[in-house]
């Protein structure tokens, strides 16, 4: 997994907004978002089920877990 790929399905999985707001990683199987303030972290909370439901198809069902927030 390259860190393009990761940003590409990001990107596509919250939209540029969200996007723009955060960065990610991904530490074994769990996306890590670091949010740049905490009212983007509130809306990464709230749509953290259809984020993962959105990035899995692109990254591999096996590949992320879960998304933690940083």
């Amino acid at each position: 997994m390259t860190p393009g790929k990761l940003q590409f399905a990001w990107r596509a999985a919250v939209g540029p907004a969200l996007a723009r707001a955060s960065s990610v990683e991904l530490r074994g199987a769990r996306v890590v978002v670091h949010m740049s303030s905490p009212e983007w972290a509130r809306e990464i909370e709230r749509s953290r089920p259809i984020t993962l439901q959105r990035l899995r198809p692109l990254l591999g069902r096996d590949v992320i877990t879960r998304i933690d927030l940083m």
